[in-house]
């Protein structure tokens, strides 16, 4: 149906090649997901191969899209502001096909989709519905235009477990193949039957991908092993290579030697020996080109070299959170009544609960109380970066405000180690990716040594590939955590309790993957 053909993408600033040769087709039944780290291009495919006049401004491409005269379905990352203000009814009534379908049809959808049957006539502001409502009523947009092929964009963020839990069944039901983008390892695992691996290696500067008709979990286990394969081949080559290089130089030393030490009255024996150091020259351009097939230790960009300090803790005993609120509010609106939440110690606690219910607003309170304390060097990761970051700094202003030598040293050296190239180091913050800027909160969190971490959607702009990694600095933290996510493997392999928000207040609970 839809076909890729040797897709080239060039960023117009600076030259560089995100996607190089990409060929793939898209065909009935296919659920293929689009995998890869911060900034490498995923959204970008999906716009261009939407509308290329989303990306022209930015993006110079070659290549073949061939859509047979498909009708594309295109999912935002995020709604344009302009639609927020808009009321339901409004947002609808832009669809040039909304007043050809009928009630019946409109029903439908809303059933289909889970949403009140009347929801397209309402007068509602956009801007006021949960992220699940939202995601939902893009879809049934989407969905008024009949598409052939669905493009989904992230439309797993920002929606509660319930709301992900159906988009997996919306997926694996859908009748049109779906190309997606999406960090959830879980609906990566229940859904996709193709995986499309963009990657950037060699420092940002070589751009290679794999298309693999398998699923998620297998694809990953297959990748694993092939990369463990290649890594026990390439250290054993290097290995028997050193031992012929250690071999070669000693030979050439001794000849060397020989060749300064040998009687000048002894002409033969000089153009012996004459002979013999070309030969053993020989050998060594031999070894040269014996070196370039090697083959080489895997390159991989999702590796993420970071820690917390071990020396940072909390003690068992340290009480770390008190609250108690009579009613938890958002403006007039009262979200939740006899909220009660107590921490003590190096706890893990993730907040969950239903889109709209207040979780946001519940962790900003916590925020502010703990930021403000004496007693604990507590840290917060807002769900929007822009609360703590200074757009129009570069991320070395950011991390080194003191402008000293060595902080800016430091600062490049952990860059570095969560794989910024020295360009992006130097570019304002503004222009970075949602995982760049999430990589920056974290490093500022292990510069300032902080021994309570306060999370709101703590993995949700890190790649698949990455998660575990992200997982497993926060698993052996030795402080305190308190978070929000709908991150199904983060809450449940990191966190130690975990309480779900409701009108009543918070109970305890647990979640399933």
């Amino acid at each position: 149906m839809l076909q890729i053909r040797n897709l080239t993408l060039t960023h117009k600033k600076d030259l560089r090649v995100l996607i190089k040769d990409l060929s793939f087709n898209l065909n009935k039944g296919d659920k293929a997901a689009i995998i890869g780290e911060e900034g490498n291009g995923k959204s970008t495919l999906l716009k261009l191969i939407y509308d290329a006049k989303l990306v022209e401004g930015y993006i110079e491409y070659t290549g073949d899209i061939i859509k047979n005269n498909l009708k594309l379905g295109y999912l935002a990352q995020e709604l344009p502001q302009d639609d927020n203000a808009k009321t339901v009814y409004e947002f609808c009534s832009n669809n040039p096909h909304f007043f050809d379908i009928t009630p019946k049809e409109l029903a439908n959808i809303a059933y289909w989709l889970g949403l009140p049957c009347d929801i397209f006539y309402s007068d509602q502001i956009v801007g006021t519905l949960s992220g699940g409502e939202k995601v939902k009523l893009q879809f049934s947009s989407i969905l008024m235009n009949n598409p052939d092929i669905l493009l989904l964009d992230e439309p797993s963020n920002d929606i509660d477990i319930n709301t992900l839990e159906w988009l997996e069944r919306f997926i694996n039901s859908c009748e049109q193949p779906v190309l997606f983008v999406s960090h959830d390892e879980t609906l990566l695992e229940r859904t996709a039957n193709t995986i499309i691996h963009l990657e950037l290696v060699r420092r940002k500067t070589m751009p290679r991908h794999t298309v693999a008709q398998m699923g998620y979990r297998d694809y990953v286990e297959q990748r694993q092993s092939k990369l463990e394969h290649q890594e026990q081949i390439a250290r054993k080559e290097r290995s028997e290579f050193e031992k012929k290089m250690e071999k070669y130089r000693r030979i050439f030393q001794q000849v060397e030697h020989e060749q300064n030490t040998i009687s000048r009255s002894n002409p033969s024996g000089g153009r012996l020996l004459k002979k013999k150091m070309k030969s053993v020259k020989s050998l060594g351009r031999r070894l040269e080109k014996e070196k370039e097939n090697i083959t080489q230790i895997p390159d991989v960009e999702e590796e993420i070299m970071l820690k917390f300090n071990e020396g940072i803790f909390i003690p068992n005993g340290k009480t770390v959170l008190e609250l108690e609120i009579d009613k938890l509010q958002m403006g007039e609106r009262i979200l939740a009544n006899n909220i009660s939440l107590n921490i003590t110690g190096p706890e893990k606690v993730c907040i969950v609960g239903e889109n709209g219910s207040g979780k946001t607003t519940l962790l900003k309170l916590i925020a502010d109380m703990l930021l403000a304390r004496k007693d604990i060097n507590a840290a917060y990761m807002p769900q929007n970066y822009e609360e703590m970051l200074n757009l129009s700094k570069t991320p070395v202003e950011f991390l080194a405000p003191s402008g000293d030598k060595g902080d800016i040293t430091r600062v490049r050296t952990l860059l570095g180690s969560v794989k910024y190239t020295a360009d992006e180091m130097e570019h304002p913050i503004s222009e970075l990716s949602g995982g760049q800027k999430a990589k920056l909160l974290f490093i500022k969190m292990i510069l300032q040594n902080s021994n309570v971490l306060i999370l709101d959607e703590p993995t949700r702009n890190f790649s698949p590939l990455s998660n575990p990694v992200i997982r497993d600095i926060l698993r052996s933290f030795k402080g305190c955590i308190i978070s929000v996510s709908h991150d199904r493997k983060y809450i449940t392999q990191v966190c130690s309790k975990i309480y779900e928000l409701t009108e009543n207040g918070l109970l305890e609970t647990r979640v399933k993957v």
